[in-house]
């Protein structure tokens, strides 16, 4: 009897050890996953751009752009177009998450200090300015006057990097620059850069 308690006892304590192991996040080396702000350096990093990177850039170019004279002294908002990142780097990152952190940042932030145009839904856009012409859908305005907004300036970055490796690690130096395009006349009417190096023992996988 006392061998069958104490398999039971056994069996219990099991149960209860595979049930805490099936709870919580954890990884490959058994740290429970850490929830940290998004401009603080884990200990998961590389040499390569980041999420504290992201955020000083972004915040960096915002309070740049809302500086010059064509936005702080203008009558009416300036209306920008995004136009893609160039990226040159070695690292494949999604690069236009620069832009839309910038956007996101002015737009909640600048009070409507500067307007951007949904390009990239303009075929969407267009096909309910016809359906509002035709009379199939109803329009709060007369649909014959209501017209696109052309774009003020076009705003675009290029990330550009150097890269060295020996024995001793891999050192990773990039330069973030971003243009305010002006849609007339194709003058850069801002301009702002914000660089970044780092050294480290082991490279990372960037995706």
């Amino acid at each position: 009897m006392k061998s069958i308690a104490s398999l039971n006892v056994l069996l219990v304590a099991g149960s209860v050890m595979l049930m805490g192991c099936a709870s919580g996040v954890k990884n490959p080396s058994g740290v429970p996953v850490t929830q940290m702000n998004a401009d603080e350096r884990g200990f998961v990093a590389g040499t390569g751009v980041e999420s504290q990177d992201l955020v000083t850039v972004t915040d960096k170019m915002s309070r740049s752009i809302l500086g010059i004279r064509q936005i702080a002294g203008a009558q009416t908002s300036p209306r920008v177009v995004l136009e893609p990142v160039i990226n040159e780097t070695r690292f494949p990152i999604n690069k236009d998450i620069f832009l839309t952190r910038i956007r996101t940042q002015l737009n909640s932030k600048a009070q409507g200090k500067v307007v951007f145009l949904a390009r990239e839904h303009l075929a969407a856009l267009q096909k309910e300015r016809e359906l509002k012409q035709s009379g199939q859908v109803t329009a709060s305005s007369d649909p014959k006057v209501q017209e696109f907004h052309g774009a003020d300036f076009f705003l675009t970055g290029k990330l550009q990097g150097l890269t060295t490796r020996t024995k001793a690690g891999t050192s990773d130096y990039i330069l973030y620059s971003f243009q305010l395009i002006d849609a007339r006349t194709s003058d850069i009417v801002w301009e702002d850069a914000a660089e970044i190096k780092k050294q480290g023992l082991e490279d990372a996988a960037y995706r």
